[in-house]
């Protein structure tokens, strides 16, 4: 008897443990519910990628891109020590439209990231959702209840790193081959290493691994000077030259709010202006190859959102430059080895 009232007791308080975890913690048990559905309508809408290349209504140029997923894949898996996984074995038919939408906020005078917490990933400046009207809904709320500059984008791919079969998004086909290669290899990066509290390196990383992985792939399928090789190239050196611009434009900010931060709010926001202003002019200024980025700020006022991630994705790129080549000698595969060794993230 006394037994049973002690396995009652231990019942009892482990009901009445997760009813005090489910109040404390309801809206995110809430959010991960809905991306949770969102996630498995994606994944059980999406066919195998041989299918979708068999299907009658699939263009010539389709086939060629999800050719391309197949080979880029392969080559990661086989030659740059991504670890093996089915993503991207599958494709997702977005019918032209996002399939999910990324809210992000900063202070609107200095450069300092909203985060978000959650279970395994632990802090990310950023909350993705799958209804968009649930993304403007977190926006507002935000906007209004911590005075925060808020921006929702759309998001090209993601990765839920190895806890779902993640599928292509079809809008990522309108791709150019390497710019295709690129991406897949990034979000495969992503399930390979991925550090806890640690997304800009982790974003670093992946783009990085990314761009050098699919001019390899490149190379290999083609041959290292041909067209292919080098159209991808020429785009990458106009990237380079816009992400420079970008990061330099965020220094220039930084010392801005750095130098004002004791100011009232209307001198912080007509030198903030000033600053954008100029920032947008001296644009103009910059050569690039292709009209890509031509005219980029036309419509487009920046906010510190804007910056903070181009700083997330890009502003450790010359120093993983130098460590490949100064202790790997450029070998990609020795260089990713080692990282998996020291972060052994999954």
């Amino acid at each position: 008897m006394k037994v049973k009232k002690i396995l009652k007791w231990i019942g009892l308080s482990l009901i009445a443990a997760l009813v005090v975890l489910a109040i404390l913690y309801w809206q995110l048990i809430g959010y991960g519910w809905l991306q949770l559905k969102g996630q498995l309508r994606v994944i059980q809408q999406a066919i195998p990628l041989e299918e979708f290349m068999a299907l009658p209504t699939t263009t010539d140029a389709e086939r060629e891109k999800a050719q391309i997923i197949l080979e880029a894949k392969a080559f990661a898996f086989e030659q740059l020590g991504i670890n093996y996984s089915e993503n991207y074995s599958t494709i997702y038919d977005q019918q032209g439209k996002p399939s999910m939408y990324v809210v992000t906020a900063c202070d609107p005078y200095f450069f300092k990231p909203r985060m978000w917490h959650f279970p395994v990933v632990g802090s990310v400046p950023y909350k993705g959702f799958f209804d968009l009207e649930k993304a403007r809904a977190e926006a507002t709320k935000i906007k209004e209840n911590e005075n925060l500059e808020v921006d929702i984008r759309t998001a090209g791919g993601w990765s839920t790193l190895g806890w779902f079969k993640d599928p292509v998004l079809s809008n990522m086909l309108r791709r150019s081959e390497g710019d295709l290669a690129s991406l897949i290899i990034h979000e495969l990066t992503h399930g390979t290493l991925f550090v806890k509290d640690s997304v800009t390196f982790n974003e670093n990383l992946a783009s990085f691994i990314g761009d050098k992985g699919a001019i390899l792939f490149l190379e290999q399928k083609y041959g290292k000077n041909a067209r292919q090789v080098e159209e991808f190239k020429q785009s990458l050196n106009d990237e380079l030259i816009f992400k420079d611009y970008m990061l330099r434009a965020a220094q220039h900010l930084d010392s801005v709010y750095r130098a004002i931060k004791n100011e009232p709010i209307e001198t912080k926001e007509q030198l903030k202006r000033e600053a954008l202003t100029k920032i947008r002019g001296n644009y103009d200024t910059l050569t690039f190859q292709s009209d890509r980025y031509a005219g980029y700020f036309n419509d487009f006022v920046p906010k510190n959102t804007f910056f903070m991630s181009m700083l997330r994705y890009n502003s450790q790129q010359e120093l993983l430059e130098q460590q490949l080549q100064q202790e790997f000698n450029g070998d990609l595969l020795a260089y990713l080895t080692y990282l998996k060794k020291r972060f052994p993230s999954l």
